[in-house]
């Protein structure tokens, strides 16, 4: 069946094909009239417009490419939200490519977005391999690394001390008063093993690194894993009386494991997430967390992406630290 083209809807609406392309990219220069009439036309015939003809024409693509290591986990859902709005209220639509947390896939993403002519690139992680960041370097297009702080960004840069999060998150823990502690993970990714060495290091120096486990399996964060990870910790024999999660859903795992096993949270365990999901504040117990600005992530990656292509002029090297909020809950009181 024959593609239908501009000049049908032109014939149909009894214009010429510069009205349509007009009314169908600058709208607000025709008519009302000429709008509806036209509009008719294109959905009597189901036309859609061949956008990689007018990207030709007019040399830009309006497509901004989004690299993330998973689509499977929740927590990455609100920061493409809010680049997905931000970026369609101006006409660009975005194109996600998933990782699955190998740095040799991000290259290949990097690679097939720059031969897509992307206008730019929002990545989430600051590790790269050495041939990515030359990639991205010559692209010469915007590039934005999210969700961790950078030491040598490739240009702006916005997000968080995932370390000083985690250090946090376990001072806590230690000023409940427990003495021996677990550390729960399933992929260890860049930002997981940087909460890796805050959790340790603020052990250390509270002298007790020394009654600390590390519990982990190479798989992706889900309920499922928590509970999976609590039940081999205490079949090993561990008796830890405090647990740092990497995210909320190992966590909600694990207080469900301790449920099932006659543990009390938090009066035999205490279980603090890391992400403070939606459901961190409503289930029973409530859970203790770290609460990371996600959308607000995504929101000004689009917003500073936008500024840089109107304006033409390059985005800075900047880090931008949007920090971390603890948020105590009753998964962690007092023991």
């Amino acid at each position: 069946m024959r593609r239908v083209t501009l000049d049908d809807v032109a014939r149909l609406a009894d214009v010429s094909p510069i009205t349509v392309s007009r009314a169908l990219r600058q709208p607000d220069m025709v008519t009302q009239e000429l709008r509806a009439r036209i509009q008719a036309a294109v959905k009597r015939l189901g036309y859609v417009p061949n956008l990689a003809a007018s990207r030709l024409a007019s040399g830009r693509t309006r497509l901004v490419g989004v690299i993330v290591p998973t689509l499977y986990n929740v927590i990455f859902a609100e920061y493409l939200l809010a680049l997905h709005e931000v970026l369609n209220a101006e006409g660009f639509q975005i194109a996600v490519v998933n990782s699955h947390y190998s740095a040799d896939e991000e290259e290949n993403a990097v690679k097939s977005l720059i031969g897509q002519r992307v206008e730019a690139i929002v990545v989430a992680g600051v590790s790269h391999t050495p041939l990515s960041r030359r990639l991205l370097a010559k692209s010469r297009i915007p590039v934005i690394e999210t969700f961790e702080l950078a030491k040598d960004p490739l240009g702006l840069n916005i997000g968080l001390s995932q370390e000083e999060a985690a250090a946090a998150a376990t001072r806590h823990l230690i000023e409940t008063g427990r003495r021996r502690f677990a550390f729960f993970a399933g992929q260890l990714d860049e930002r997981a093993v940087a909460r890796l060495d805050g959790y340790r290091r603020a052990l250390a120096e509270a002298g007790r690194e020394a009654a600390s486990t590390v519990t982990q399996i190479s798989q992706s964060s889900t309920i499922h894993l928590g509970s999976t990870l609590l039940a081999r910790h205490v079949e090993a024999g561990g008796r830890a009386e405090a647990i740092f999660c990497i995210d909320d859903n190992l966590a909600l795992g694990a207080m469900q494991e301790c449920r099932k096993r006659g543990l009390r949270i938090p009066q035999d365990v205490a279980i603090v997430g890391f992400h403070d999901l939606e459901f961190a504040a409503c289930v029973s117990p409530s859970l203790s967390s770290v609460a990371t600005r996600r959308y607000e992530t995504g929101r000004l990656a689009a917003q500073r992406l936008l500024a840089a292509l109107a304006s033409g002029k390059a985005l800075p090297r900047e880090r931008i630290d949007l920090g971390f909020a603890l948020m105590p809950r009753e998964s962690t009181a007092a023991g």
